[in-house]
């Protein structure tokens, strides 16, 4: 017996030892040069640090110290290990129904609104992999939201349940965010920053005149992960969802202030009518209240931010009816596009975990099934002739694929972080560019819509001879000069 053990204590001792070398030649030759892509630093982040969070904080503190870890530029970044040919997802997406408004998405995977409610950790979510990421909700004035707790994870599900109530620092905080932003990495409202250069400036100035002694080891440890552990930062199509104050008697004077505020900064603007944690707030997709409403944000977004696609999200919980009567409204106006869905009131029978009878929206896995046909339904009442962002429970490559095939032009990501770690991004990419590849199409533009045959034929017709007409009129063009 004594023999036995002690041959399992060798046993046990040979293979830490072994794990560790092994781990100790990965950190040394692939760390170093790879910093916050390497294989290492995101498997020390989905197999470590996050299972860790989840034991020691509850949802909503590890949700703050997952975006201060992202703010700090200190979440790993975008891994291009695996051998995986991702040029297949960098097909330019065009989103938007006028020339004036296309937006070229540089690939299929986002961020969805909820993760950085205040655009303080934009730099940070685009290295994590995202294509683009959409801040918010933002409420025009500041709010606390609902009473704490009002975040629960369903372990066992691998799903969340929320009722934070549109918490945000307001359209005045959150633009200041968006200026910074900007005026570091350019692009839309940076024009407005030009006189802060000077300010900037002087503040670098001042870091380097205060680098004394005693927080000269600070400075050294910063100076050290910038040069080891950073790169240039990514960038990529910035969405801002905007929400109304819970006490608001005004919903479209609401949802035209965020746009007079936010939208020049945006890159595109969604209009929040489908949360379930603000009373009233989903009554605003019945037929007569949404043509309303839509109608009033698309004239401010025409005089304050004609350059931005307009989004409306929607719920999953809406009827056949409820959904032909959006889908209606949806093309009489002339939105841009919609994002399919929000989180759900609904709870389905397979739900085991205790939290299950929580009051709030549910999303992650549980909702995966129920938004993928709210996105296949809503895509066939529209004709494919409205751009669908598609959300709810993506964890995977397949996943994503799945909501491709049914109509979604692109996929958001957020709840499925919590249980995959933010290294998700990296393997959804990987995966779908796979399947993409497996499948025998070209890019992503060939999967979206697949399942719908009449469809998908009838658009890449027409696709086919306005790209024909184009030809044609460039080449007269050339012959008349």
């Amino acid at each position: 017996m004594t023999t036995m053990m002690s041959i399992q204590r060798k046993i046990r001792s040979t293979a830490i030892g072994a794990v560790a070398a092994v781990a100790l030649v990965e950190v040394t030759t692939h760390l170093p040069s790879e910093g916050r892509s390497s294989l290492t630093y995101h498997y020390l982040f989905d197999h470590c640090i996050t299972p860790l969070g989840r034991r020691l904080f509850d949802p909503e503190g590890a949700h703050h110290l997952a975006l201060d870890v992202v703010r700090w530029g200190l979440a790993p970044r975008l891994s291009r290990e695996g051998g995986s040919d991702e040029s297949r997802l960098n097909t330019k997406i065009e989103i938007g129904n006028n020339d004036k408004r296309k937006l070229q998405f540089p690939g299929p995977i986002g961020l969805a609104a909820g993760f950085d409610k205040n655009g303080t950790a934009i730099p940070g979510l685009f290295d994590l992999g995202f294509s683009f990421v959409e801040i918010g909700s933002v409420t025009p004035l500041p709010q606390p939201g609902n009473a704490k707790p009002r975040s629960f994870r369903l372990l066992e599900d691998r799903g969340v349940i929320n009722r934070f109530g549109f918490n945000s620092e307001g359209v005045d905080r959150v633009k200041e965010h968006l200026r910074e932003y900007r005026h570091e990495f350019g692009g839309r409202g940076s024009e407005a920053n030009e006189n802060s250069t000077s300010d900037h400036d002087e503040n670098n100035r001042s870091m380097e005149e205060n680098r004394t002694p005693n927080n000269y080891f600070l400075w050294a440890v910063g100076w050290a992960w910038s040069r080891l552990m950073t790169t240039k930062s990514r960038t990529g199509v910035l969405g801002v969802n905007l929400g109304k104050n819970k006490t608001s008697e005004d919903e479209v004077g609401d949802y035209i202030v965020g746009i007079r505020e936010l939208g020049p900064s945006a890159d595109y603007l969604v209009i929040n009518v489908s949360s379930p944690n603000t009373p009233g707030l989903r009554s605003l997709q019945q037929r007569e209240q949404l043509q309303n409403l839509l109608t009033h944000t698309l004239k401010a977004r025409d005089d304050y931010a004609p350059h931005a696609p307009l989004f409306v999200k929607l719920a999953p919980d809406l009827t056949i009816d409820e959904m032909k009567d959006v889908a209606s409204v949806i093309m009489d106006t002339g939105v841009d596009g919609m994002i399919v869905s929000n989180t759900t009131n609904v709870r389905p029978e397979s739900l085991i975990s205790k939290h299950r009878i929580e009051s709030g929206g549910l999303s992650g896995a549980p909702i995966k099934d129920r938004s993928t046909e709210c996105i296949r339904i809503m895509y066939k009442l529209t004709e494919g002739k409205v751009p669908i962002i598609g959300v709810g429970g993506v964890g995977s490559g397949r996943d994503a694929y799945d909501k491709l095939k049914a109509g979604a032009s692109l996929v958001q990501v957020y709840s499925m972080m919590v249980y995959e770690g933010p290294g998700v991004v990296s393997r959804i990419r990987k995966e779908l560019a796979d399947i993409i590849l497996e499948n025998g199409y070209k890019g992503v533009e060939d999967v979206v819509g697949a399942e719908h045959d009449d469809i998908y034929w009838n658009l890449r017709e027409e696709t086919a001879r306005r790209k024909m007409q184009e030809r044609v009129v460039a080449e007269k063009k050339i012959v008349d000069l």
